[in-house]
């Protein structure tokens, strides 16, 4: 067997930028890529040596500039971050890592909220160009929160008069009466979750004001039924607990100036068994009509704890192989 030919690059990290920025404390980041690539790696200084097969090397090299260009952005990298990056420079995507991780959306008393993987990029961009987009992914990939920030994005800059957040309250039907308190009392845990994301997004101060003025809406999506909204950003949380009937209901409230966000994960039904998604069903009906766009987010694009990807993507896989027939899985032990 011919040996592969070692070749050397050497990178220089420039001076205006600290070597412990893009390495690490404690070659925190280093390690990482010295895990994750198959070459030698040496530091000194400024200076960084590659040695190995020329197309790990080659990588590395990028690797290191599109840190670089993050740390100049005045962005602080993670060890999360850096295995982003690689995984995206692995997957030979046309975007640069560097400009989809420093993409901003919002900024909150210090905190900035931005896409953290590639497909949660091109979900955010298509919200920009279209009338009428679908997120459609397992829990953690950002689906809602990234469409509410783009929600107050919009209204912040005066594109919209105002936000409406909906959920089906798929449980309520049988339950609600048995429930203490008033109708809203009954309701609100269904929607706690929207608020928690809004309290992320504004000061908690002026919240209240905004929901008393109706410049931001929180509401069950029965609540949506015979009206038509205009000048407003609608998003539609949970979707994949909608029947059909309902989906149409709730896109044809869609008035001038308004844009509509419906994200929900079809593995995820909560519906009386019988009933259809309407999630699923608009798939087939909507796909390829003008100012429609559907983004399917993954296991790759899960933003919670790491583990949380490996258990969708192993969930995932369960599912494939219990769905394609006999199966060597034993449910129970």
């Amino acid at each position: 067997m011919t040996e592969q030919p070692i070749h050397r690059y050497t990178v220089v990290i420039p001076n205006s930028v600290p070597v412990v920025a893009v390495l690490g404390a404690r070659d925190e980041f280093l390690t990482i890529i010295e895990r994750e690539f198959s070459a030698d790696i040496h530091v000194r200084g400024n200076e960084v040596t590659l040695s190995g097969d020329r197309g790990e090397a080659a990588l590395i090299e990028r690797l290191l500039d599109e840190l670089v260009t993050m740390v100049r952005t005045g962005q602080g990298l993670t060890s999360e971050t850096v295995e982003r990056v690689i995984a995206m420079l692995r997957a030979e995507t046309e975007e640069r890592p560097a400009d989809v991780l420093t993409m901003n959306i919002l900024s909150n008393r210090g905190r900035t909220i931005r896409p953290k993987t590639l497909n949660q990029k091109r979900y955010v961009d298509q919200i920009d160009k279209h009338t009428v987009v679908f997120s459609i992914g397992p829990a953690g990939t950002g689906k809602t929160y990234l469409a509410m920030a783009k929600a107050v994005q919009a209204l912040q800059s005066k594109q919209v008069n105002r936000i409406i957040l909906t959920r089906p309250a798929v449980e309520a039907g049988e339950r609600l009466g048995y429930l203490p308190g008033t109708l809203s009392e009954k309701i609100d845990p269904y929607l706690r979750p929207l608020y928690d994301a809004l309290h992320d997004m504004l000061d908690p101060e002026t919240i209240p004001k905004l929901l008393t003025s109706g410049t931001i809406e929180v509401a069950p999506l029965a609540y949506m039924r015979g009206r038509t909204l205009n000048d407003a950003f609608i998003v539609l949380d949970e979707a994949q607990n909608t029947s059909p009937e309902q989906m149409k209901m709730f896109l044809t409230r869609l008035g001038f100036g308004s844009r509509m966000v419906v994200t929900g994960d079809v593995t995820q039904v909560d519906l009386p068994t019988g009933t259809k998604s309407g999630l699923r069903v608009v798939q087939g009906i909507l796909e390829g009509i003008k100012d429609v766009s559907f983004c399917y987010l993954t296991a790759h694009d899960v933003v919670r704890h790491k583990l949380v990807g490996k258990i969708v993507a192993a969930y995932d896989t369960y599912e494939a192989v219990r769905s394609s027939g006999p199966t060597s899985v034993i449910e129970g032990r």
